[in-house]
């Protein structure tokens, strides 16, 4: 990869001017997405948003990819290689409270993590910097990634595979890849990021006990596999506080208990369902080892038996240390040095933006939405709404960091 210096392409002061023009319109977009969210895979409207933009643009693009939704767009420019800016186009599964005049028309479906917002950023910064490529070439090529399904659907995993970075859909291969996300925690106007684990790895476990069923008035009879859950779900939670250094993190949480269909049957049969959370590799695979221990030895001590299964979703989301010294540059000469911060600790939550970074250099970056450092309502609640006035913040980060100039 290309060493780099803190320039910017000529071009870089217009920029501010043009997100300034574009704003009125990436405001109504976002607006509209969030009035008419989709969950992942299912994102056909917002998709077909998204290519009416792209299209009115000008910009070159691929559509129909990761099972249909996703979008890889291609702005020319001097240079072998491509930086790509990702945005994330989902919604979820939620009841929406906000009472926005913008708020979700659809049932059971809403924005409650942004997306809404980081689409319209994205589209931003496509019609701000295919307007600057058409006045005089970009130092470089520009990806523009619009992605589904990635509140569990690991559509970034699947844009990977058909060629969202090896240059074989469109445009050059990519030498490094940047998205945000709006943080609540954070106040509006300002950005930060972190070198090393960002976000964590999200994975699921299923453990299935097996017991012997009976009538619930002669539980002498049986091998309660109720009961033998309920001791693994306490057992569990040793396995954080007893197997985990204190200085690195890891979560394990049982969300799901299953089992009976009667009052007075004991059955002969229990799942417990849930998710572990880790910070490197090695933690995830101790994590899997010491839960199956766990459930296995609970287990025999009541005469039940287990089988334990892990479903490994999203890798942990790494920042490369050169990716965010390119990004702290950039921002601080672009807003100055006291917005810029650095998140204190990784987050639990998990990102299948570490795909891309399985691949390539890059950089996952937080946008501030707390208007005046006052509390903000957090991801994924029903009266969660992206604050429309950390766009063009978003919108000119991303181009300045597309338009700067490598050496």
């Amino acid at each position: 990869m290309s060493t780099t210096t803190h320039s910017t392409h000529p071009a870089a002061e217009d920029i501010r001017t043009l997100v300034r023009e574009e704003l009125p319109r990436l405001v109504e977009i976002r607006h509209d997405l969030h009035m008419h969210p989709e969950i992942g895979y299912e994102e056909v409207r917002t998709s077909g948003v998204v290519l009416r933009e792209l299209t009115d643009a000008g910009i070159a693009h691929v559509a129909g990819m990761a099972r249909g939704t996703g979008i890889l767009a291609h702005i020319p420019g001097n240079g072998p290689r491509a930086v790509a800016l990702r945005a994330d186009i989902d919604a979820l599964p939620i009841e929406e409270r906000s009472g926005r005049p913008w708020a979700s028309r659809t049932p059971n479906r809403m924005h409650a993590c942004g997306h809404d917002g980081h689409t319209a950023i994205l589209l931003g910064a496509a019609r701000v910097l295919s307007r600057l490529a058409a006045r005089h070439p970009l130092p470089r090529p520009v990806t523009l990634v619009f992605q589904p399904a990635e509140e569990g659907g690991a559509g970034g995993k699947r844009m990977v595979e058909e060629g969202a970075l090896d240059g074989s859909r469109i445009g050059p291969k990519v030498e490094e890849i940047y998205a945000l996300h709006g943080w609540p925690e954070l106040p509006l106007g300002t950005v930060a990021t972190r070198r090393g684990a960002v976000m964590a790895a999200s994975d699921r476990f299923e453990i299935h006990v097996h017991g012997r069923g009976s009538h619930a008035a002669w539980p002498h009879r049986s091998a309660d596999p109720i009961v033998c859950a309920s001791a693994i779900v306490t057992a569990l939670q040793s396995v954080v506080a007893r197997n985990v250094d204190p200085l690195d993190a890891a979560v394990v949480s049982v969300t799901i208990m299953e089992a009976g269909s009667a009052f007075n049957v004991i059955p002969d049969r229990a799942a417990i369902k849930g998710t572990y959370r880790s910070l490197s590799e090695d933690t995830r695979s101790m994590l899997e080892r010491r839960m199956k221990e766990v459930a296995e030895g609970v287990a025999a001590a009541h005469g039940c038996t287990v089988r334990a299964d892990f479903h490994r979703i999203y890798p942990v989301t790494v920042n490369d240390d050169g990716a965010v010294a390119r990004f702290e540059a950039v921002a601080r000469d672009t807003f100055g040095p006291e917005r810029v911060g650095t998140l204190a600790a990784p987050v639990m939550g998990g990102e299948d933006f570490a795909f891309y970074g399985s691949h390539v250099p890059s950089c996952y970056w937080a946008l501030g939405l707390a208007p005046g450092g006052a509390p903000f309502p957090p991801l994924h609640a029903p009266d969660f709404d992206f604050n429309d006035d950390a766009i063009a913040v978003g919108v000119e980060l991303m181009c300045r960091l597309a338009v700067r100039v490598t050496a």
